[in-house]
Parts: C-alpha cells; sequence; structure tokens
C-alpha cells in the first residue's frame, strides 16, 4: 500500500484533533448540564408553593435530554416509589414506547426528561378519585417547566394526558390532538409537541377507536422525529 503524502497525512492528523477536541467539548458541556440538571432537581425536591399538595415531589431521573415528556400529577403511588408513572398507568406508557420506538422503561427514563404540571399528589377527592390540581397550584408548578425549558431547549415535548395537553395547545378534544404534530411557542421556545391520550386503565379512549388509531399514528411520528432518532443513536466521543 502506498504510503500517505506527508501534507495529507498532516491533515488527517489536525481532522483527528479537531474532532477529539469537538468530542471533549461536547462531553464536558453535556457533564456541566447533568450537573445544572441535578442543582434543578434539587430545589425542585425542596418546593413547598402549594400547602394542599401532597409531598414529596416526584421527579425523574437527571437527564440532559431535549425530550421532554410533561405528565399530569403524581398517583399515591409514585411518592412511595420516588418516580413518575411507576403504576398501572406507567406500565401501559412504557409498553407504548417499547412498540414505538422499542425502548425499554429503562432506555425512556435514560432518554428522555420526565416533567409534570404539577409534581406532588393533589390527594384524594371526597367522592373518590384523585383531585385535579387548582388553577394556582398549576401556576406555581408552571415555573419549573419553564426553567426546564430554558435549561434542556428541548426539540420535543410530549405531553400526556388532557390537563397536559392543555398546556402547550389550549382547551382542545383529543380527536383535535392525539395523532398529530404541532409546531409551538411555549414560553419564547420553539419546540414540535406530540401529544399523547393518558395511560390510564380509568380511560378507555386509547382502547377503542378511532383513539386507537390516532395513538398509533401518534406513535409513529415520535418515533420517527429526530430527538428520539438522536437520543438513539447518541454521538461518540473519542
Amino acid at each position: 500500500m502506498a504510503a500517505e503524502p506527508a501534507g495529507a497525512a498532516t491533515v488527517t492528523k489536525i481532522l483527528r484533533g479537531l474532532r477529539a477536541g469537538a468530542g471533549a467539548l461536547q462531553h464536558r458541556r453535556m457533564s456541566v448540564k447533568v450537573s445544572a440538571v441535578e442543582s434543578h432537581l434539587a430545589a425542585l425536591r425542596a418546593c413547598e408553593r402549594c400547602p394542599r399538595m401532597h409531598r414529596p415531589v416526584v421527579v425523574g431521573r437527571a437527564v440532559a435530554s431535549r425530550i421532554v415528556l410533561v405528565g399530569q400529577a403524581p398517583g399515591d403511588k409514585e411518592p412511595k416509589l420516588g418516580r413518575p408513572f411507576a403504576w398501572t398507568a406507567g406500565k401501559t406508557l412504557f409498553k407504548w414506547f417499547a412498540e414505538a420506538p422499542g425502548w425499554t422503561e429503562d432506555e425512556v427514563r435514560d432518554r428522555m426528561y420526565f416533567a409534570a404540571v404539577c409534581r406532588c399528589f393533589p390527594g384524594k377527592r371526597p367522592e373518590g378519585g384523585d383531585r385535579v390540581p387548582a388553577p394556582e397550584e398549576i401556576t406555581n408548578c408552571s415555573a419549573w417547566l419553564e426553567r426546564e425549558f430554558a435549561l434542556l431547549r428541548p426539540a420535543l415535548v410530549l405531553p400526556v394526558g388532557k390537563l397536559a395537553i392543555t398546556q402547550f395547545l389550549g382547551e382542545r378534544p383529543l380527536l383535535e390532538t392525539i395523532g398529530r404534530s404541532f409546531r409551538i411557542d411555549y414560553r419564547g421556545h420553539a419546540v414540535d409537541c406530540i401529544p399523547l391520550p393518558h395511560p390510564s386503565g380509568a380511560s378507555p379512549w386509547h382502547r377503542m377507536e378511532p383513539g386507537r388509531t390516532l395513538l398509533r399514528q401518534a406513535l409513529a411520528l415520535v418515533a420517527t422525529h429526530a430527538a428520539i432518532k438522536n437520543a438513539c443513536h447518541p454521538p461518540i466521543l473519542r
């Protein structure tokens, strides 16, 4: 094999050095961002803004992701188990993501940042069922979500359930939101929004037509989004 010309060898070394430097810089930036997410979550765990809410605050993993999943509010099991979507609805949600994009629960939790409209369990209604968060509680907690958008600058947001969808698209029927992708502006941040129905077993919407078909369309949109593909194949740092 012919030897590489001296000039070409020099260029090759320079390019390798640039790639290595860029990779190291990206690694440092990601480390700083994860550190910032950890600091944010520590402050969030200490929040006591809503006296009617039942603490502890429920948060996900400190993931520096450009995909943000926004749930509604934790149920009564999540505070005890210490993570969002830890019970029946979570099993259904992770089953959806196992179908498209084909991720395990651990992969979803490692590749998506889990947020929510409210981060504490609202408590039970006297007549049964979970209490819907009050408008002032939603407003209080929205400050944390706004801070997360500023910190993560997500490319994709996945609101799960009507309460979460309303925060991004306003009051609209599920038939007009599920199965579609929206380009929105949230607090000054342009982001793609793909709504999902709530996976609660109490709601038959996602198990009946047209909800079942619209859910499949939504999951297909999620699976093909660039942010999902980038999360599947992160850049290799050499």
